[in-house]
């Protein structure tokens, strides 16, 4: 009996990646889970770049209603806690670091475009963060001109630095030994003060549901972007062929897909209507003939646009360009195929209709006079013809113009 009411549960997850509505949705229902199957504590084993302030501050507001400690613990090893993880930390009833982790560098980042008014965002961004995380590190305990620094300085610091400092409760190796030294440590919680006792704790992991696998996933830049310039090309050439449908299907899926993971992660404003723009012109080169520099023009906003998309210094979010690469690349061997098609098919001569008779032979079948019309038969068929000189029946003929139901011929070709 004395060991079973010696050994506590311990509930964990893991967070990896960047802090968005599908991570705060998994980080809010396993908080929930955790405290109403009885856990003694819930341990958040962490390593994020940043995301989203409104996803963190729904799971900050979770984490400060929870009854049970909340243990946050960047692992393993080359982890991090940047931008957004560093305020979840530091709103932690215990947070504690790998050793080779890092915290810090929370500044926010706008969407703006670097003018005034845009600056003066910032700074109230800013200002606004800063104050949210002093609030959380007074009310922990922790170093507050730490926290503040972190936003307005983008400070950032290693698990010692961070443990000197007074940012974090504590420095452990593994699972194991963070809950060995963090045994006996009395907490205050939404549902008063608790004792830790987690040296002998059972640690259950609870998984995300599919939708949160799915979700989490869809929230990576290269993937998002992957979507989006698959769904243009779809899309495009569904233009291109009207009638084909699965690409256009496809295309459409695949572009909202890419734009549902753009808005959960952090992205520039300059880049997002850099893509928008490109879209325009290449569109526009299946309607307008301008010798391919509508293309062009879109290839390079695109390339531009592709580069900045990501480009927010202190998220730690970015485009890879082992997938940036490659993945331009195909695209602009698609978009280069289906307009060489597309010239190809306007350059061609009509093969039917009025305009494919022109040029065509056939055998005068009634005599034709320059004041009388004559009859040809043309493509199996008797035409009503003119000339401008007489051509008796029998003799080969050329179409040189259709007016209506009537053909000019000639006796020459071309």
């Amino acid at each position: 009996m004395e060991a079973d009411a010696s050994e506590k549960r311990v509930s964990s997850i893991e967070l990896k990646g960047s802090v968005n509505p599908a991570s705060s949705q998994y980080f809010s229902r396993a908080l929930g889970k955790a405290q109403s199957d009885g856990s003694h504590a819930f341990l958040v084993e962490l390593d994020t770049p940043g995301g989203l302030v409104s996803s963190l501050r729904e799971m900050i507001q979770d984490l400060m209603a929870s009854k049970i400690p909340v243990i946050v613990y960047v692992s393993p090893s080359g982890s991090q806690a940047a931008s957004a993880g560093a305020l979840l930390m530091l709103s932690a009833h215990v947070a504690a670091m790998s050793p080779g982790t890092e915290i810090g560098a929370a500044h926010p980042v706008g969407m703006g475009g670097g003018d005034k008014e845009s600056d003066v965002m910032s700074k109230k961004a800013a200002s606004d963060l800063a104050a949210f995380a002093r609030s959380l590190a007074e009310e922990r305990g922790r170093n507050s001109r730490w926290a503040e620094e972190a936003v307005r300085e983008s400070r950032a610091s290693s698990a010692q630095e961070a443990l000197a400092a007074g940012v974090i409760d504590v420095v452990a190796a593994d699972r194991q030994a963070l809950l060995r030294a963090i045994d006996g440590k009395r907490v205050k919680t939404a549902g008063g003060e608790v004792t830790i006792e987690t040296a002998r704790a059972v640690v259950e992991r609870i998984e995300p549901s599919f939708q949160e696998k799915a979700l989490m996933m869809l929230a990576d830049p290269n993937l998002a972007y992957i979507f989006f310039l698959a769904g243009l090309a779809g899309i495009y050439f569904e233009f291109s062929n009207p009638g084909a449908v699965f690409p256009g299907v496809a295309g459409a899926v695949s572009l909202l897909l890419g734009l549902y993971a753009m808005q959960m992660l952090p992205v520039n404003i300059t880049g997002i209507i850099l893509l928008v723009l490109a879209a325009i012109f290449i569109g526009l080169e299946l309607f307008v003939t301008s010798g391919g520099l509508f293309a062009i023009a879109g290839l390079i906003a695109l390339f531009a646009g592709s580069l900045m998309l990501f480009s927010m210094p202190g998220t730690g979010i970015e485009l890879s360009f082992l997938v940036f690469l490659p993945v331009f690349l195909v695209f602009t061997f698609a978009v280069a195929g289906i307009l060489w098609v597309v010239a190809r098919s306007r350059s061609c001569r009509q093969v039917s209709g009025a305009e494919g008779m022109i040029g065509e032979s056939g055998t005068v079948f009634r005599d034709i006079s320059p004041s009388v019309a004559g009859k040809v038969f043309l493509h199996g068929e008797l035409w009503d013809a003119v000339s401008e000189s007489h051509i008796p029946s029998g003799t080969h003929v050329f179409v040189k113009e259709v007016k209506g139901l009537q053909v000019h011929v000639t006796t020459k070709q071309g």
